[in-house]
């Protein structure tokens, strides 16, 4: 009988250069996962990232790249490939929001750019991962999980209806994948994070935004980038070898 080796535990986390992505990928290390930190623009907050990682004793690499791009997508996956090896878990969480406004306000640009860098950079992704992953394909299986937003089920009246429809479409692509490929050795998850405390809100135009809302918040203050990246990392993990097609609201109780 062949001995058959599976490999390296090996995750991609995109938008790794700051806040929720970046809690994640040293999270993924301190676990023993070799890191494929991917981002857009910072070179200099990616790099330090990667050397943080590197100092846990696993591998690690930085790739630029435009998740929204599909051929930067495949060039990414391309250098897991050749420098990592197999990616066994995939963490879409690269997003963008703009600046807090009412629908009616809102130009066309900006509504288009939101949904294709949110959505389509989903979709580029889990196709490339399962190509890897799946059984059908060869792969030895893997874990997806998809940060959301408590958005999703707010709708975000008045300040990021374009950002809550975005994660809504993220809802449910992740429940209808995860019923896609659960025969293939797949998990596919979610995670709603809800104010937490990153740089996103400054993107919004209100850095401040978590503490004028927290009161409203049934646990009375804002989450943490780890407190996130704890529930990516379970759903991610076999603790919740049971669980697909789910969510976890990471939202102080709203």
């Amino acid at each position: 009988m062949l001995n058959v080796i599976k490999p390296n535990k090996v995750a991609l986390i995109t938008g790794a250069s700051r806040g929720i992505g970046a809690a994640t990928a040293l999270l993924f290390a301190e676990h023993g996962y070799d890191i494929c930190v991917n981002y857009v623009a910072n070179d200099l907050a990616a790099e330090q990232i990667k050397q943080q990682i590197l100092k846990l004793g696993v591998n690690c690499i930085t790739v630029k790249a435009d998740v929204a791009n599909s051929s930067d997508v495949e060039r990414l996956f391309s250098t897991i490939d050749s420098e990592l090896g197999a990616l066994t878990v995939l963490i879409n969480n690269t997003g963008i929001l703009k600046t807090q406004s009412r629908l009616v306000d809102m130009d066309n640009e900006r509504f288009s750019q939101v949904l294709n860098t949110n959505v389509m950079s989903c979709f580029y992704c889990c196709k490339q991962a399962i190509k890897r992953m799946s059984t059908e394909y060869g792969g030895f299986g893997g874990n997806i999980v998809n940060v959301s937003s408590g958005a999703a089920k707010s709708g975000s009246p008045n300040e990021y209806i374009d950002y809550a429809a975005s994660k809504g479409a993220i809802d449910t692509l992740t429940i209808g994948l995860a019923k896609e490929v659960a025969g293939e050795e797949i998990r596919v998850n979610g995670v709603r994070p809800g104010m937490i405390y990153t740089d996103m809100h400054a993107d919004g135009g209100e850095p401040a935004r978590v503490d004028r809302l927290k009161t409203k918040i049934p646990l009375q203050r804002g989450g943490s980038v780890n407190e996130v990246a704890e529930a990516i990392y379970w759903l991610a993990s076999d603790k919740s070898s049971f669980s697909t097609g789910t969510f976890l609201d990471v939202t102080g109780g709203l």
